[in-house]
């Protein structure tokens, strides 16, 4: 668990995306969509390869602050995809997940300013979460 004073940056959270993982999730979610899986058809579309779930680039946020947070109550989550998480055939992409405690609002909710890139572009933008911690 990761200090939650404000102000207080949290440890930066690296996740490795597979196509293998992009598989399991399009199994536990529903979601097959074959620009998660098929090469042929993301580059068909215009897409520069297979892609992520956007929500389970959302879910990975939410892995992070549950790990900052040791379980923390998630009362808010949220973001706008604004660019594709390209996974690789071979390898992983690498989703990083960094943040830093905003301040304590009147009610006890405890806002986390959020960014989340890959290679050091964003792939969620106006990112938010709020906790109950």
């Amino acid at each position: 668990m990761n200090d939650l004073t404000p102000g207080a940056e949290l440890e930066t959270k690296t996740f490795d995306v597979t196509r293998a993982d992009l598989v399991a999730y399009a199994h536990a979610s529903g979601d097959h969509n074959p620009i998660h899986q098929d090469e042929e058809i993301a580059l068909a579309v215009g897409l520069p390869g297979v892609i992520a779930h956007g929500m389970y680039t959302l879910a990975l946020v939410g892995r992070a602050i549950g790990e900052w947070t040791g379980g923390a109550e998630v009362v808010e989550i949220g973001a706008k995809f604004v660019a594709p998480v390209v996974v690789p055939a071979e390898g992983a992409a690498q989703v990083t997940v960094a943040g830093t405690v905003g301040e304590r609002t009147d009610d006890g909710l405890l806002p986390l300013a959020l960014t989340i890139t890959v290679d050091g572009t964003k792939v969620l933008g106006a990112p938010r979460a709020t906790v109950r911690a």
